[in-house]
């Protein structure tokens, strides 16, 4: 935990230092770069500190889930977690395109409106799947 505290203002002032880096200075985009370098850096430091943590920790962590009543279920909860993060920003991505497709041809022949639109729902049927595969696996956890 205290990695974090120490990493996330790294990383915010980075993230806040970036735009203005670019706007100000003549060689942007050699400063992004360096910027980008330096926050893989950190995260790849954050991630060595969290990963070298010694078994106190992860037991006094156990011990918290375990009194909290999730026992052993983490990686189910985990998995719903991707899964539907996943799929929502997978339909994000088909809606934009079927959309930005389904707007085009409409403009040209307005007649199309019905299978143009059946088409961007079955992009969002991506993300209900998702949904559903996350309910069955918070259902098991």
């Amino acid at each position: 935990m205290s990695a974090w505290l120490i990493g996330l203002p790294l990383i915010v002032g980075a993230a806040a230092l970036a735009p203005w880096a670019a706007q100000r200075l003549r060689r942007g985009a050699v400063v992004l770069t360096v910027i980008g370098v330096l926050l893989l850096g950190g995260a790849v430091v954050l991630l060595l500190v969290a990963a070298a943590a010694g078994p106190a920790s992860a037991a006094a962590t156990g011990a918290a889930a375990g009194a909290a009543g999730t026992g052993g279920s983490t990686g189910a909860l985990i998995g719903a977690g991707i899964a539907v993060a996943g799929s929502s920003i997978g339909a994000g991505i088909a809606v934009a395109y079927t959309g930005a497709a389904a707007l085009a041809i409409m403009s040209e022949r307005p007649e199309l409106f019905g299978r143009a639109m059946v088409i961007v729902g079955l992009a969002e049927g991506i993300a209900i799947y998702g949904l559903v595969v996350g309910i069955i696996l918070i259902g098991k956890a």
